[in-house]
């Protein structure tokens, strides 16, 4: 609630004097700045990204009035699109919070030198052969939904066969 505050807060402002332009990069810039912070460490809710889609919709159509039931201009998912593919260029949340929380899997099948990573592993891996991603789901929510987004880490990474903790010899792409 504080995020949807600040969010709220910041709607009304300053937005109803600028252009269509001025809107797309106060869109860009501030309003899908403000959830980054939370973006970065959990998995938002889709009620919270969808009260912020409308926010920002509201910025950019209605000049930041909540109460007006208006028409947009282009739907939404167009919207969101990057401006090579005829779209706005505006921030697709949903995908940007799954991009960072990509970097704890980049950081955990790495091995980063870091204590959560050495925690992970040895109270939760150590006992088996089976890598993380072959199992079902263990550890805190948190965990749980980081390893849910293993199949979009797998499409973007290389596996390199090391201890052979951490990949599926058969089912895991590690050569090209």
């Amino acid at each position: 609630m504080p995020l949807m505050a600040r969010i709220e807060r910041r709607l009304s402002g300053i937005s109803k004097f600028l252009s269509y332009n001025g809107r797309v990069i106060l869109v860009n810039s501030v309003f899908s700045a403000l959830p980054t912070f939370y973006m970065c460490s959990l998995k938002l809710p889709s009620q919270i990204i969808k009260q912020i889609d409308s926010y920002r919709k509201h910025c950019l159509w209605d000049k930041g009035d909540i109460n007006r039931k208006g028409k947009c201009m282009v739907a939404w998912e167009i919207a969101c699109r990057p401006k090579d593919q005829g779209g706005l260029g505006i921030i697709d949340i949903k995908s940007q919070n799954e991009a960072l929380l990509m970097k704890f899997l980049d950081k955990f099948y790495n091995y980063a030198d870091l204590p959560w990573v050495e925690l992970t592993w040895n109270k939760l891996y150590s006992n088996t052969q089976t890598p993380p991603h072959a199992r079902s789901p263990m550890g805190s929510f948190w965990w749980k939904d980081i390893m849910k987004l293993f199949p979009n880490f797998q499409k973007i990474s290389m596996c390199v066969p090391n201890r052979g903790n951490s990949v599926l010899f058969w089912a895991d792409v590690w050569i090209n």
